[in-house]
């Protein structure tokens, strides 16, 4: 694992790789609210020993990225989609694999259809329409907004306090496969102990831009995989199905029992597909 802290898009963004440059690169993206941590190291070396060069990274608000004072806006979903771009640039990729989870993915949407010319393939997990249609699905269980509501009361200067809060996050996204308790606890840790604000990561609550993006999805001209768990409490199933009759060429694949997560139970299935689609 090699962690660079790069100058994109006039702030700084944390990223950090694993396999050989000179391999196709497959860049992750995580959803909102979520550091590079949530992208576990052993699921990004299985990538990279199926001979990808992968790449994951703190967005803004998140990690060792640039942060903004809590409660702030500062910036759009487009200009998180640049940070990506930011990114390949500075490694040096032409064109790239997006994995993009939950956010991750609608910002994956917003790349394909802003640089097309940028983006081989586009794998889409646990994520949703981006555009007006979203409006009409399914919306996220009331526990999560419950839990998260709470946050206000977190003493986040308290480490376990704040490990506490942060692991018994996944678990209300979980599904009906055993929540990892020990996982998500060592994620919490890590991110913890890298974070430099760990507040601001409420910033993306205020997220917005990306309008001129809507309902655009079947202009996406690029190979599309869907991934989405038939158990996810924050985009249900059905924001999956939508997405993979938005993008009309896309494949969904269903994962039986999985909630709002990349479960170590998928990986296996997970990474096979992606390596698939990037061949």
């Amino acid at each position: 694992m090699n962690e660079q802290v790069l100058r994109v898009n006039k702030v700084e963004i944390c990223t950090e790789s694993f396999g050989n440059p000179k391999n196709p690169a497959v860049l992750l993206i995580m959803g909102a609210m979520s550091s590079l941590d949530w992208w576990d190291e052993e699921f990004c070396l299985g990538l990279a020993e199926k001979g990808r060069f992968v790449i994951r990274y703190d967005h803004r608000d998140l990690g060792r990225s640039t942060t903004y004072t809590p409660g702030t806006s500062n910036y759009t979903i487009t200009d998180m989609a640049d940070d990506a771009i930011g990114v390949l640039d500075a490694y040096s990729i032409k064109q790239v694999h997006i994995v993009g989870m939950s956010l991750g993915g609608m910002i994956g949407q917003i790349l394909a259809l802003r640089y097309p010319e940028r983006i081989y393939t586009l794998t889409l997990i646990a994520s949703s329409v981006f555009g007006t249609e979203m409006e009409k699905l399914p919306p996220m269980d009331q526990r999560i907004l419950d839990y998260h509501a709470k946050s206000a009361s977190i003493g986040w200067s308290n480490r376990e306090e704040a490990i506490d809060y942060l692991a018994g996050g996944w678990k209300t996204l979980s599904g009906s496969k055993p929540y990892e308790q020990e996982r998500m606890y060592k994620l919490a840790k890590r991110e913890a102990t890298r974070a430099k604000q760990l507040p601001s990561r409420f910033n993306h609550a205020l997220l917005q831009g990306g309008e001129q993006y809507y309902d655009k999805l079947d202009k996406i001209s690029v190979p599309v995989l869907i991934i989405h768990g038939t158990e996810d409490p924050a985009l249900p199933y059905e924001h999956g199905i939508a997405l993979t009759k938005a993008i009309p060429h896309a494949k969904l694949i269903t994962l039986d029992g999985t909630g709002h997560e990349i479960h170590s139970e998928d990986w296996e299935q997970i990474i096979k597909s992606v390596v698939e689609i990037s061949s």
